[in-house]
């Protein structure tokens, strides 16, 4: 190895991009269902005394809690996995989209690129579908490079015109599985 080559920093981990864009958007709250994928980012966010994290026992519940705080002035974002969001099209067409709730979902996308699970695989091929019936802003995150234009973009979209956006988290994103 180069001394050159030595002498670089790793590439910071995208989860911790994630971090530190909630805080530069002062999202202060966490809801989520636990996520094999998301773990990291989960456990770097129950570490940070910044955030309240929040564990309910469905991704409605995690929603309800959201919604409820931004009514009383305080961000959150809902964490969830692609099969979670499958059990939300009720809520964000009868609570989010009409209310005009800016909740933040970041999902991460499974039943994709090989996913062994067939429960998955459906799920997933209904996700954008449903979000793009819902009117509903959503943008893929495949490259580390991108997670802090994309995340804070999202953001702020969803703040400035009050309407619900989805996250995704691509697996080539988030797949840390070595050859």
């Amino acid at each position: 190895m180069s001394v050159a080559n030595a002498a670089r920093t790793p590439p910071e981990a995208w989860d911790a991009i994630v971090v530190q864009v909630l805080k530069e958007n002062q999202v202060k709250l966490i809801t989520y269902v636990p996520d094999k994928v998301l773990a990291p980012l989960i456990k770097r966010l129950h570490a940070d005394d910044y955030f309240t994290v929040i564990c309910p026992a469905r991704e409605e519940e995690a929603v309800g809690i959201v919604t409820g705080a931004y009514m009383a002035g305080l961000r959150g974002i809902v964490l969830m996995q692609t099969s979670g969001f499958a059990t939300l099209p009720n809520v964000l067409a009868s609570l989010a989209v009409p209310c005009q709730i800016p909740l933040l979902m970041m999902i991460s996308e499974r039943g994709a690129l090989g996913d062994f699970q067939l429960g998955q695989a459906i799920v997933c091929r209904t996700m954008r579908p449903v979000l793009a019936t819902l009117g509903i802003e959503h943008y893929a995150i495949t490259r580390t490079e991108d997670v802090e234009f994309i995340v804070d973009r999202m953001i702020k979209q969803a703040f400035a015109t009050q309407a619900p956006a989805a996250i995704i988290l691509s697996p080539l994103l988030t797949n840390t599985k070595k050859k």
